[in-house]
């Protein structure tokens, strides 16, 4: 062949490549012979009913002019969902095929993308497309090979929640300030006094005072603190617990949660919000609607109380950064029709409009740029007053924080779980030995050596 003639079977290849390219992102289906996509996700609750009505107003308009039917097959919690996956991409017998578009987390995306199962977005949104989206919302999607495989949908991160309330009452016969809760010492120092000042308030019965503060993850107190440190927490080759940034971290947890200044149970936070057990606590922004407006004690007596809902707290003289979490979805390999028809979903789910609407009612954060920079003034009908307070402090965290995922390497949830596990465990049966007698200087000397060896 000539030098002529393979120039030009080069570039007609180049050209239908070019052609199959923008054929995914821009794609004639047959509105006569709709397209059925099966969808899995994990939102329960209001998340749900805000889902099947999207759902439902995609079908009967854009879904019908396009030929497009969304169908539900599965809603369950992301773990089990993560598990049936697993199985699925082992090959298991009976496990099944994977949807059309399913909930994931990346690290569970990775594995299905090393089997072949989900499909490259990259090849399904155009780079103007993208650019409408959080750039690290974005990132966060993208796999070691560079490829965007995880499409945002809702965004989450890490608060601080106060009961103002129960602040207010303890701050007026201690002077205790609020701002003091902007770092994780302070926190400590703030839970000390908190403790004593309880226990004075019932003279004739000893070491009776009362837990401040709880958070949702230890674990991720200590993922973030050393990042804000400057160190990482988690590798590969381990935890980096022997170095002088965790001391610091230890310091700020574990003697207070010996001394009954801290909660530690199995359940969330806003359980011993709820009852008055505790005044502040470090989770999820996706939780804020588990805090009511209203307490019950032991008595079954209540009370209205208010919320404060502060940004994440840092360890003094540190950076200010905070965990980003949530999952996206991913599309499942089938043919380009179907690939495009589950795409066309995501673009209409993830729109500003919808997106707004999707999290309106919950904790969660949107991801287009455009509703991200406005969520305070576009979202104008919620009447939650804890969920317009915390879509404030994420704006002003948007402005100061600098935001982290997770690590994604093989084996990461293994060793952060067995860490979480192990840690709450010396917080446990260390708080045991304290009330029989032992030093909270002692146990903690000594559970430290355990955890920095």
């Amino acid at each position: 062949m000539s030098k002529k003639h393979l120039v030009a079977a080069a570039c007609i290849v180049i050209f239908l490549g070019v052609l199959t390219s923008c054929s995914q992102k821009s794609m004639q289906l047959d509105p006569t012979k709709p397209l059925t996509i099966t969808l899995w996700h994990n939102y329960g609750s209001q998340m749900q009913s805000q889902m099947d009505e999207l759902i439902d107003e995609f079908n009967l308009t854009v879904g019908r002019e396009e030929g497009v039917i969304i169908s539900v097959t599965a809603v369950s919690a992301m773990k089990d969902q993560e598990e049936q996956l697993a199985m699925i991409a082992d090959g298991v017998p009976g496990a099944g095929r994977i949807p059309d578009i399913v909930t994931v987390y990346p690290r569970t995306a990775a594995r299905l993308a090393e089997e072949g199962l989900i499909v490259s977005l990259d090849d399904l949104f155009s780079n103007e497309e993208l650019a409408a989206y959080v750039p690290q919302f974005v990132e966060e999607g993208r796999l070691s090979d560079g490829k965007l495989y995880v499409f945002p949908i809702a965004k989450s991160t890490e608060m601080l929640f106060v009961n103002q309330t129960l602040f207010d009452r303890f701050s007026a016969a201690t002077g205790a300030s609020v701002e003091k809760l902007s770092t994780f010492e302070g926190i400590a120092e703030t839970a000390n006094l908190y403790y004593d000042w309880t226990d004075s308030l019932t003279p004739k019965i000893e070491n009776d005072g009362k837990t401040f503060f709880m958070a949702d993850s230890w674990g991720n107190i200590s993922l973030v603190g050393m990042t804000q440190m400057g160190e990482p927490f988690v590798t590969p080759e381990g935890l980096k617990t022997d170095k002088p940034q965790y001391e610091r971290i230890w310091q700020a947890l574990i003697p207070q949660a010996l001394s009954g200044s801290y909660a530690v149970i199995d359940g969330y936070s806003s359980e011993l919000s709820l009852t008055g057990d505790i005044v502040c606590s470090t989770g999820s922004t996706a939780g804020v609607t588990f805090y009511g407006d209203t307490i019950t004690y032991p008595d079954n007596s209540s009370e209205k109380v208010e919320y404060n809902i502060l940004p994440y707290p840092v360890f003094r003289n540190a950076e200010k950064v905070a965990l980003q979490r949530g999952a996206g979805m991913v599309i499942a390999k089938s043919e380009p029709a179907k690939e495009y028809a589950a795409a066309l979903f995501l673009k209409w789910l993830s729109a500003t409009e919808q997106n707004l609407r999707f999290i309106s009612s919950t904790g969660y954060l949107p991801v287009t740029i455009e509703a991200y920079e406005n969520i305070s003034s576009l979202i104008q009908t919620e009447e939650n007053p804890n969920i317009h307070k915390m879509h404030e402090t994420a704006q002003l965290m948007k402005a100061e924080y600098t935001f982290i995922t997770a690590p994604n390497f093989d084996g990461y949830d293994d060793l952060f779980k067995e860490y979480e596990e192990d840690l709450k465990t010396a917080m446990l049966e260390g708080r045991q030995r304290v009330q029989s007698g032992d030093t909270v200087q002692h146990i903690s000397l000594t559970l430290f050596d355990d955890f920095s060896d």
